[in-house]
């Protein structure tokens, strides 16, 4: 049998299909609510970790090239102590006193050099360890936030595991309503239920009020609605409206019960009267 093309489904059909797929998709959002906050914590521990994990990697980058800092100054050093040794040999050879002033200044000058090179090695070393120590603190941070995650995820396994046969199956139920609807209703039924605070895109008219806004619908707009002649919004929230009897929801009508509560408080009023003791008149 081929399928019905949702454009030929009468206003009557499609109201009531919306409703069902509302319906389908308010039991998904109970068992998701299950989870709490659990999802977003996950999520949030995840990405702590990974903020973590790069700031790992940034500080072991910087050792390595403090470290290799090192190694260049040490080779600088050990360059200027032969220079030294050679400028000082040169020394017992120099024939004028300008010669000897040239390699007093290089000895001097290279001297300084060492000395330079050893204080940037001194700071270096000092910022590797302090490096080493962000490295040990941030490692223990992490080790605890993967504990942490790997016990929320087991939560929310568990709570996972014991929804997910359900779950999968009201999201078949789900495909197969949204096939059953216009494409653009369909679209306008989820803009409105993602704005709609409670998620509830098409509501049923309780107590002559909207059941999404719970603001009052002239009688003439109700009537318009049980016709269901066309879709029809709350003027107020711009939910879908539909009748209670086709969202197949049995309502008491108000009159009924303001009766029922009116005949219930005359008879507590007659019970009462008749209840309390006569009392005796004043003598004249």
């Amino acid at each position: 049998m081929a399928k019905k093309d949702p454009t030929d489904l009468t206003v009557e059909e499609r109201l009531k299909t919306l409703y069902q797929l509302q319906t389908t998709l308010s039991s998904i959002d109970e068992k998701r609510a299950l989870r709490g906050e659990l999802p977003l914590e996950v999520q949030d521990l995840e990405d702590e970790i990974e903020g973590l994990t790069i700031r790992i990697e940034k500080i072991q980058t910087d050792i390595k090239e403090y470290e290799q800092a090192i190694n260049v100054k040490k080779g600088e050093i050990e360059t200027a102590k032969a220079s030294v040794e050679r400028y000082k040999t040169q020394l017992n050879d120099v024939k004028n006193n300008r010669e000897y002033d040239t390699l007093s200044k290089e000895i001097e000058f290279q001297s300084l050099e060492i000395e330079l090179c050893n204080k940037k090695i001194k700071e270096a070393l000092f910022r590797i360890e302090e490096k080493k120590d962000e490295l040990d603190k941030n490692q223990e941070i992490i080790k605890d936030r993967q504990q942490a995650l790997e016990l929320k995820k087991g939560e929310l396994d568990e709570i996972m595991d014991e929804t997910r046969a359900e779950e999968d199956k009201l999201k078949a139920k789900v495909k197969e309503l949204e096939a059953k609807i216009e494409p653009r209703l369909l679209t306008s039924f989820k803009r409105i239920r993602k704005n709609a605070r409670n998620g509830l895109g098409i509501v049923y008219v309780q107590r002559d009020a909207c059941g999404g806004c719970f603001n009052k619908i002239p009688p003439q707009r109700q009537l318009d609605i049980k016709m269901h002649k066309k879709i029809i919004v709350c003027e107020y929230c711009g939910r879908i409206m539909i009748d209670p009897e086709l969202a197949g929801v049995k309502v008491t009508p108000t009159g009924v019960e303001e009766k029922k509560t009116r005949k219930r408080s005359i008879r507590k009023s007659i019970k009462k009267v008749a209840e309390e003791p006569e009392v005796p008149e004043a003598e004249a």
